[in-house]
């Protein structure tokens, strides 16, 4: 953890450019805080806070069993917590960049805590539905905070590193808390006489943003008392949307995203469904899949610092959605399948930390709202993959997720072909890369 944070650079960002709002100094840090340590606390807030996004599509036949409800109809849970995640992000960065990141993240982890905790006892598909909106929405608060928090900490010649460095963290979560999800409902299987698993695995899953609250209570940093506040909500949104790299990334970002979420949110039940699985084998070939996000996250601050990022985010994205297609649309055998989809999973990570790195070099004194756009992007493609691929899956069955894969990703390699100079420019200018 420690090499990978001293890789991240950490430092103090002296970067204080203005686009179209009033600035303020931003504190750092406060006095005396181990940055180090406090970069560790937060990645364990971002971990546990996807967490309780990523134990959901393992659980889904499981859930979809017990409640006597089809897969597709689980599968709305996911829509309902991107839905309401989008709504958080677009919220959270002025309010974060305004009022400060402390209070905002830390009351975002009590209510991931809360609804997480309260889904094990959720009587029926309706109560969970309501608990997921309630989980997107507090979730959706810690990701733009994050950004913000270590713009404020960190360099901008390292920023890029240490940003897809926290951002990677999604991809640490798919590879531990999916497997461990499947494990862990295994158990309650077993300690429940053969039901309610997966209400085990919501129970266990609901302690890690416990503990994160608590650690973060403490080394989350403080605004001086003495600090000047103003609260600046639509401004800050009509300053950055005259940028025309947001407008695109926008586009990009969603189309991409859709891809993502899309296999996020139905391999697992693809896998058991197709090859007769039980949940708690699931758990390998979940894990070695989504090791490759964490690969691919951080090869985003690669992409973002390239002369040529947009020939790279259009080409990384179609090959992603191609292998997408390859793992769902083919009966390739058992490990192949996993194989090529660990291949689709990696390549379909990168754009995203790559996006959120290239937006703080636009955003200025808004970072935490720069990051809440790039947030709704994702948030808005995953209300939309994992709402249009449960459609699809309905319909057409699993073959047909592949194909909205390939699509989805040539919808953006296209717009990021056609656009590719707005990855070029900042505020005017042109961009160190």
């Amino acid at each position: 953890m420690h090499a990978w944070i001293a890789a991240c650079g950490i430092g103090r960002d002296s970067d204080r450019r203005v686009i179209g709002i009033e600035t303020h100094t931003e504190p750092s840090t406060r006095t005396g805080l181990n940055k180090a340590w406090f970069y560790a606390v937060l990645a364990f807030a971002v971990f546990g806070t996807q967490n309780a996004v990523m134990i959901v599509p393992p659980l889904l036949v499981e859930i979809a069993t017990d409640l006597e409800i089809s897969v597709a109809v689980a599968g709305q849970m996911a829509t309902a917590t991107f839905a309401a995640w989008a709504v958080a992000v677009i919220s959270v960065g002025p309010l974060s960049d305004s009022l400060g990141r402390r209070p905002v993240a830390l009351t975002g982890m009590v209510l991931v805590m809360l609804s997480v905790l309260a889904s094990a006892f959720a009587p029926n598909i309706e109560t969970l539905l309501a608990l997921r909106l309630l989980t997107g929405f507090g979730g959706g608060t810690l990701p733009p905070n994050a950004v913000g928090v270590l713009s404020d900490v960190i360099s901008p010649a390292r920023r890029a590193q240490a940003v897809s460095g926290m951002l990677a963290i999604n991809g640490v979560a798919a590879a531990v808390s999916a497997p461990l999800a499947a494990l862990l409902a295994e158990a309650g299987s077993a300690l429940f006489d053969g039901s309610g698993g997966w209400r085990f695995a919501f129970l266990v899953g609901g302690m890690l943003p416990a503990t994160a609250f608590m650690a973060n209570w403490v080394w989350f940093p403080r605004a001086p008392r003495d600090r000047v506040r103003s609260m600046q909500f639509f401004s800050r949104y009509r300053s950055l949307m005259s940028l025309r790299f947001f407008r695109v990334a926008l586009a990009v970002g969603v189309s991409q995203r859709i891809a993502y979420w899309a296999m996020t949110s139905f391999f697992a039940a693809y896998l058991i469904n197709t090859h007769n699985l039980n949940v708690g084998f699931a758990a390998l070939p979940l894990g070695i899949v989504a090791s490759a996000q964490v690969f691919g996250s951080y090869c985003g601050a690669f992409v973002a610092t390239s002369r040529r990022r947009a020939v790279l985010l259009a080409s990384i994205s179609v090959a992603g959605g191609a292998m997408g297609l390859v793992s769902f649309g083919f009966d390739l055998g058992f490990w192949p399948t996993v194989a090529v989809a660990m291949v689709s999973s990696g390549l379909l990570s990168v754009p995203i930390p790559a996006l959120v790195s290239i937006s703080t070099e636009y955003s200025g004194e808004s970072k935490a709202t720069g990051a809440s756009l790039m947030g709704l992007s994702n948030q808005s493609g995953g209300m939309l993959g994992a709402g249009i691929a449960g459609a699809i899956l309905a319909s057409s069955g699993y073959a047909g997720i592949g194909y909205l894969l390939l699509g989805s990703t040539i919808v953006s390699a296209i717009l990021t072909s056609l656009f590719g100079r707005q990855f070029r420019e900042v505020g005017g200018g042109t961009a160190g890369d």
